[in-house]
């Protein structure tokens, strides 16, 4: 199984990044996915999460409006659409699929936004 994310990168501050994470190795579509975020010096933190079929999402609450999760179980991809981006969104982001008690994670992609 691997997790291959990419799409971090340096923005300013109200501008846009768009992550993904594409899955191999595995059957994508019986998996929850997830994005993780880890700011320097501070544990990881949950950022969002879409059910299998893609129905149902949750997020945080400091990411609620301006992030939006979706996925392709065909393209076996998930993604990460972040908007009005702060400062503060800095982090390692990570995505994550889960089936039971199996977790898999991708191996990280930065984001940094400036003000």
């Amino acid at each position: 199984v691997q997790l291959q994310a990419s799409g971090g990168g340096s923005v300013q501050a109200e501008e846009s990044l768009r992550l993904s994470c594409t899955a191999t190795g595995l059957t994508f579509s019986s998996y929850t996915v997830a994005w993780f975020r880890q700011a320097p010096g501070q544990g990881r933190t949950f950022v969002g999460v879409m059910s299998m079929n893609g129905v149902t999402t949750r997020y945080a609450d400091s990411v609620r409006g301006r992030f939006t999760i979706s996925r392709d179980n065909v393209k076996n991809t998930v993604t990460l659409q972040m908007n009005s981006l702060k400062p503060e969104d800095t982090a390692v982001y990570y995505c994550k699929l889960s089936q039971r008690a199996t977790d898999y994670w991708g191996q990280g992609t930065l984001v940094t936004v400036s003000s």
